[in-house]
């Protein structure tokens, strides 16, 4: 993984977008985020590689080497989306860090919304996350049944305040979540995890589009019972984190 990045938060926005084996995505994904932000904010794109096996990290370089702005770092083998997201918070220039799914199915137009909802006058201090949810789901049918059935459970034994965690887009403050405990698979529970590191969860409904090009990595049943021990593992984490109250003297 690579190193802090020592340019901590010189932009208000990094655009973070983790992929594994997303030819014919990434193009016109970084084409709608330019449509949705160039001239309207400051920001970078980020994309962190994770292992592809397919034409996905060609297809990147052949985008930089036309937009030199535009940043890539490469995994040398598949680690997984949590890695890949901990990858990307450490390169990372933004205050803010967006995370988009690399399969457009997360929409680049609602990422300002979120930007202005984080920053706003009245915002809490330790506003760590906005949490995505999805006003309409594009998946298949298991899958969206699969996914709502595990939303209940983990909400129920969390309380992390959302109903669906397992959408990709998140707009996180960079420093938030540096007090996020890592392990394979957090990428579901940051909610969860932020609210144990001391931080203030809040959501807005978002659009969520059919899948374009590539195929799904989501495995049903695999994933059911990872997730379902992983879910009693950050129950465990949180009934022991304690936050004493401090101050200077």
């Amino acid at each position: 993984m690579t190193e802090p990045n020592p340019a901590a938060a010189i932009l208000p926005l990094t655009i973070l977008v983790p992929v594994f084996n997303e030819a014919g995505n990434v193009a016109p994904l970084k084409a709608q985020v330019e449509q949705a932000l160039k001239g309207r904010v400051a920001y970078e794109l980020l994309f962190v590689d994770d292992g592809s096996s397919d034409a996905t990290l060609s297809e990147l370089k052949a985008l930089k080497a036309s937009d030199p702005a535009m940043r890539i770092v490469a995994h040398a083998e598949r680690c997984g989306k949590s890695a890949a997201l901990v990858t990307g918070m450490r390169a990372a220039r933004g205050t803010w860090v967006q995370t988009l799914d690399g399969d457009l199915q997360d929409d680049p137009a609602d990422v300002l919304a979120a930007l202005q909802q984080a920053t706003r006058a009245d915002a809490p201090p330790r506003l760590g996350i906005i949490a995505g949810q999805r006003k309409k789901r594009n998946d298949g049918t298991l899958k969206s049944l699969s996914s709502k059935i595990a939303n209940r459970v983990r909400k129920r034994l969390l309380n992390d305040g959302t109903s669906d965690t397992g959408c990709g887009f998140k707009l996180m403050r960079r420093a938030a979540f540096a007090d996020v405990a890592f392990f394979d698979g957090m990428h579901r529970f940051l909610p969860a995890l932020m609210r144990r590191g001391g931080w203030e969860v809040e959501t807005m409904p978002v659009n969520n589009r059919p899948r374009a090009a590539g195929t799904s990595k989501y495995g049903i049943w695999g994933r059911f019972w990872v997730g379902l021990f992983d879910l009693w593992g950050v129950r465990w984490l949180n009934r022991r984190a304690r936050f004493p109250e401090a101050t200077e003297c």
